[in-house]
């Protein structure tokens, strides 16, 4: 099989687990609107995709109270939230495994840049990583497919075939396919089989330890 040079990573769901932090935070935002939540574990579903859209799609609220719901939402996250996180075990000698290998990686997350930097830097990361990319404060860039071409540009990539990107949701997927990059979908984050494989995955891991061998790391 093939061996990816530039491999890009999704961060929730995928480097770490953000479950805690995301579900409470999201839930913060939607007590201001008096949208109380009994159970956090309902709101997992939000994990992964852009905030402005799950607030849209999901409880009908204007793109004026989207942008409201996402302040709130940052209110809580931005000082608590980013760190109720966990590392998925197995991850960090998988992305020493492809440093040993010389691979080029980097973050493509629909979380503001700044947070995912933070969020890699609290958990001593960020040293694998020569590029972080993801949306601005203000909205901007908050589409997988405009996250992965802005690293794929502002790196300079040489060719689409020796990229790849990994991430645990649809959106993941799609964004890579609507770039033109090759795609591998991992089961241990928030999407199910059924929804990267129609997504259209490459590959499917069904643990951290799968990515390595179906990279041949």
């Amino acid at each position: 099989m093939r061996s990816y040079q530039y491999v890009l990573f999704d961060l929730d769901g995928t480097i770490t687990d953000p479950k805690i932090g995301i579900t409470k935070s999201f839930a913060h935002a939607l007590q201001y609107f008096g949208i109380e939540v009994e159970e956090l574990d309902t709101l997992c579903k939000f994990i992964g995709p852009p905030l402005k859209s799950s607030f849209m799609e999901h409880y009908g609220f204007s793109e004026a109270d989207a942008k409201v719901a996402i302040e709130k939402y940052r209110e809580y996250f931005g000082v608590t939230g980013l760190y109720e996180n966990t590392v998925y075990a197995g991850m960090e000698t998988l992305l020493q495994s492809f440093k040993n290998r010389e691979k080029v990686l980097m973050v493509a997350t629909s979380k503001p840049t700044v947070y995912a930097g933070r969020i890699l830097e609290h958990f001593n990361l960020l040293q694998y990583f020569s590029f972080v990319a993801g949306s601005e404060l203000n909205g901007e860039r908050s589409q997988k497919a405009e996250v992965i071409q802005y690293a794929i540009a502002q790196n300079k990539l040489p060719n689409l075939a020796d990229v790849i990107m990994i991430g645990d949701r649809e959106h993941d997927i799609k964004g890579a396919k609507q770039v033109g990059i090759a795609s591998l979908g991992v089961l241990f984050g928030y999407g199910d089989r059924n929804e990267l494989e129609k997504a259209g995955a490459d590959f499917i891991a069904e643990t951290v330890e799968d990515i390595g061998r179906l990279l041949n790391i």
